[in-house]
């Protein structure tokens, strides 16, 4: 059997990602979701004792789409998840894809010194994570 290496959640993520206000309005945030590529929306904190939201495309279809609201009238903190479940910079990979699966989720945070400092998704897992254990 051959010897894996550990990989960690820091070695994988995606360290550029779209962070924005709650007070956006959906439309605004679909415009930075297509400006930046992204799939998952960071809501800031709005002060020190406040935690982080997340807004992922999911929500935004289920949440705005599926009930025929206006993108221009939803604010983003109507639709986020928050508190968020996120993950350190030194997990392993494999306990980060065991979190996902467990919680239901797609992608994930990840946070270090009570910041966001990257988001990790199933694809970052299987194309770079999967690749790298396996080397």
């Amino acid at each position: 059997m051959s010897e894996r290496n550990t990989v960690f959640v820091r070695d994988i993520m995606k360290d550029q990602f779209v962070e924005l206000d709650g007070l956006k309005t959906v439309k605004e945030a679909i415009d930075d979701i297509i400006e930046f590529d992204a799939n998952v929306l960071i809501v800031k904190k709005r002060d020190a004792k406040d935690e982080y939201g997340i807004v992922q495309l999911s929500d935004i279809a289920k949440k705005v789409l599926a009930k025929d609201r206006s993108p221009d009238r939803v604010n983003i903190y109507e639709i986020m998840t928050k508190p968020i479940v996120s993950v350190p910079p030194t997990m392993d990979v494999r306990y980060c894809s065991r979190l996902l699966e467990q919680f239901g989720l797609t992608s994930v945070p990840v946070i270090e010194d009570e910041k966001v400092i990257g988001v990790v998704s199933y694809k970052q897992l299987v194309l770079h994570g999967l690749v790298e254990i396996h080397k």
